[in-house]
């Protein structure tokens, strides 16, 4: 059995006190025969008269999919294939476009691109709502029907058909699946003892592989940070327990989230001391694609004033789920209980609001400066060179290639940007403490 924080289908390792053969025990003691008949009437009826052969487990696959998928847009019944292909990205390496998507009225919502996929480089976004999956309508689709027809060939082309608020007609993308290769950190200096933390997804060896970035940047700074900027946008979830290390690695005490379920029980996490920023200013980025386990450590980082909010309003998904095998192959994800943040307010359906917002803003490249008129020095006939052995006077320095990827990406991000002026500021007014 296994524990979910995220909208990604991912394996976590967590354990809730609730055993699996104990419930079914008690739901037997108490189920009404008469509806078992009905079911069993309406299956008999269907393989005899159906226009179509169905087998006994296409039959039972159907009827638990669309059981689980009744309750609420994150339970969901996998048969062997999907369950195998789930274990399979919690490695991080997977095929299709690179999207994180859920259930929603009128068809599929995407809930992010993941960063640097297909579907990411097409211009998918938050929010957007698909409602063709090539020729077929998402809005009579599960949504486990939805994920085999999306996955497929690397190479292979598929056209979604998307509504977006921000436009009045339909789009049609084109995107060329592949095989996705998903790296959960990614790190770099924004300035001078400026750090940033990019988070894609919490898998099994995130917190790992922000611990050990964490400590090369610090040694190239000289052993000392003067900030951090967590960057969660577009980060849908993913296991519970990296959500609780990543928040722990900022906090030297205080809560980081609690569990409440109707069965089984409750949990409730506790920050150990030791801040890997030495109490140095954080600034957490997060956006509409920010979901379930980042918003665990947003929320935890914000109730104890440990970080600043910047960005715009979370997803909102305040649930866990848990993934419980069955002995034949297949499993099935259920909504088992609502998560806290460590004030006691449960972001579900709400999301969670940053201290600062910052609208994304897309930044349109600078026109080419047209020739000045204006007359220098340098443009006189037979000028005197400079000091520095160099005509214009001008000493060019070699930009290394982490350092110019750094240049272009703040360049292009109005919320990276301002993140950095907070910063920068919050650095200045500590030091003068």
């Amino acid at each position: 059995m296994l524990l979910l924080a995220g909208t990604a289908v991912l394996i976590g390792a967590g354990a809730m006190a609730w055993n699996p053969s104990e419930g079914y025990q008690k739901a037997t003691a108490s189920t009404d025969y008469r509806q078992l008949d009905k079911f069993a009437q309406i299956m008999d009826a269907v393989k005899r008269t159906y226009v179509k052969d169905k087998t006994d487990e296409e039959l039972i696959d159907g009827a638990l999919s669309g059981m689980l998928s009744s309750l609420d847009p994150h339970s969901t019944y996998m048969n062997k294939e999907m369950y195998k292909q789930m274990q399979v990205e919690t490695t991080g390496e997977f095929g299709g476009l690179g999207i994180e998507i859920s259930s929603a009225e009128g068809g599929i919502r995407i809930i992010s691109p993941i960063e640097d996929t297909p579907a990411d480089h097409a211009g998918i976004l938050a929010g957007d709502l698909i409602v063709k999956i090539g020729d077929q309508l998402a809005k009579d689709l599960s949504l486990p029907e939805a994920v085999k027809l999306m996955r497929g060939k690397p190479g292979s082309p598929l056209v979604l058909t998307i509504f977006r608020k921000t436009n009045p007609q339909p789009l049609e993308i084109k995107i060329v699946r592949a095989v996705i290769h998903v790296k959960s950190v990614k790190s770099g200096m924004l300035a001078p003892g400026y750090v940033w933390l990019r988070v894609t997804q919490f898998q099994e060896q995130t917190s790992k592989e922000l611990t050990k970035q964490i400590a090369t940047l610090k040694k190239e700074s000289g052993g000392k940070f003067k900030g951090a900027v967590l960057d969660l946008r577009n980060n849908p979830g993913g296991l519970l327990d990296q959500a609780v290390e990543i928040s722990d690695m900022f906090l030297d005490s205080g809560g980081i989230v609690s569990t409440k379920s109707r069965v089984g029980k409750n949990m409730n996490f506790i920050a150990k001391k030791g801040d890997l920023l030495d109490g140095q200013p954080l600034v957490v980025l997060i956006n509409s694609g920010s979901a379930s386990a980042s918003e665990i450590v947003s929320g935890a980082l914000q109730d104890n004033q440990r970080a600043v909010l910047m960005g715009v309003k979370s997803f909102g998904k305040g649930s866990v789920q848990r993934i419980i095998p069955l002995p034949d192959g297949t499993a099935f994800k259920l909504t088992t209980a609502l998560y806290y943040t460590p004030s006691g307010r449960s972001i579900q359906a709400t999301g969670i609001e940053p201290d600062i917002e910052v609208p994304w803003v897309t930044l349109k490249p600078e026109p080419k400066k047209k020739k000045s008129l204006r007359i220098f020095e340098r443009d006189l006939k037979g000028h005197l060179a400079n000091g520095n052995g160099k005509k214009d006077g001008v000493v060019k320095k070699d930009v290394a290639p982490k350092e110019k990827l750094m240049t272009d990406r703040l360049s292009k991000d109005v919320q990276l940007q301002r993140a950095l002026d907070v910063l920068k500021a919050m650095h200045v007014v500590q030091e003068r403490r």
